[in-house]
């Protein structure tokens, strides 16, 4: 990304050089550098084991998020923060808008709902981004696990009976430069937005079709949630209607499969 628009100057940092609950190092770090717009991306994303280390998770995804939030505030830095679809408690019909109502049903997403509220709370033109099933060729992801269990294993199962959205991590990189070059002409701070790639699926349906883009010969079957418990429960329906950030922001979303070709593509 940093490549691709040279015209920015970004700073990158992970847990190993600034942790986001280490306040005081957040509040030096800003003050070392003069920094425009900060976009967090830091979560405690462990769903099942947030149940039982909820201090943690909320540590990290809320009151740590309302610290950044009065950071930026006090250095004038704009905040873009990153939530999630699990705001919602997935028993909807039709796909969630920003001003539905939210009702998480996990610690997870309990935390990052607090995390929002503090954000706005501590800095009321924050931008918060709602995403969901989030992929990349980076990081641990239901599309790296799924082609390291296809290498490693003649079949595997995949629950069919939850839907929702995939989100390629690059096209939601993208969506943000927008936001970032677009930001000085229009009015969204204190805004709330959707993002996520077209079309509705099923995990099992992401699974095929990682199947066929790989090549892989893996059986893949079909199951309900019923047959695979976990310790967290998911919303059954994580459709977010994406409307009101295309509008704004007159951008075009790709196609989710198209985007899963491309982060194949990128990994070989």
């Amino acid at each position: 990304m940093a490549a691709l628009l040279p015209q920015y100057n970004f700073l990158f940092t992970g847990r190993e050089e600034l942790a986001i609950e280490n306040a005081v190092a957040i509040q030096k770090y800003f003050s070392d550098h003069s920094i425009h717009f900060c976009v967090n991306c830091a979560a405690y994303t462990a769903v099942d084991k947030a149940e039982t280390d909820k201090e943690t998770a909320f540590l990290i995804n809320a009151t740590a998020v309302g610290n950044l939030a009065a950071i930026c505030k006090i250095f004038k830095t704009q905040l873009i923060h990153i939530s999630t679809d699990y705001v919602f408690d997935g028993t909807a019909q039709q796909a969630y808008k920003e001003t539905d109502a939210t009702n998480p049903i996990g610690v997870y997403g309990q935390s990052k709902l607090k995390g929002e509220v503090l954000a706005l709370q501590n800095n009321p033109s924050a931008i918060i981004i709602r995403t969901s099933w989030v992929f990349s060729s980076f990081g641990n992801n239901f599309v790296k696990t799924m082609l390291r269990l296809m290498k490693e294993r003649d079949s595997i199962n995949v629950v069919d009976d939850q839907l929702g959205c995939p989100t390629y991590a690059a096209d939601l990189a993208t969506c943000i430069m927008e936001i970032i070059k677009k930001y000085s002409i229009l009015n969204v701070q204190g805004s709330i937005f959707n993002y996520c790639n077209e079309g509705v699926i099923n995990w099992y349906q992401f699974a095929l079709a990682i199947k066929e883009l790989s090549g892989s010969t893996c059986v893949v079957n079909p199951i309900p949630s019923s047959q695979y418990p976990t310790p967290a429960k998911r919303p059954q329906y994580s459709v977010l209607d994406t409307g009101l950030i295309k509008n704004i922001f007159g951008i075009t979303i790709p196609e989710w499969k198209e985007s899963l070709r491309k982060c194949l593509e990128l990994m070989r």
